[in-house]
């Protein structure tokens, strides 16, 4: 028996970018000092972008003034793909 075709979007990446670190004010998303920002990497779904994001965040836990986030890259280069 074959396994069903995929759809040609579930093989289509979905760029995310996860960046972060130390921010002016915890209410804000205003980085202290851009030169110091981590640029973690692009992943091509939010699955993995979350896993990392999870981990960086863990490892500044105690850190009250650092913030990590994933970035929906593919929502800026092609806004038709805003579905997960």
């Amino acid at each position: 028996m074959k396994a069903p075709k995929k759809k040609a979007q579930d093989n289509k990446q979905l760029l995310h970018l996860v960046i972060g670190g130390e921010l002016d004010n915890i209410e804000g998303v205003t980085f202290k000092d851009l030169s110091k920002v981590d640029l973690v990497g692009v992943y091509p779904n939010y699955a993995e972008a979350e896993r990392v994001w999870r981990a960086k965040a863990q490892q500044t836990v105690d850190s009250a003034q650092t913030r990590y986030f994933v970035v929906h890259l593919h929502r800026l280069l092609d806004p038709e793909t805003d579905t997960e």
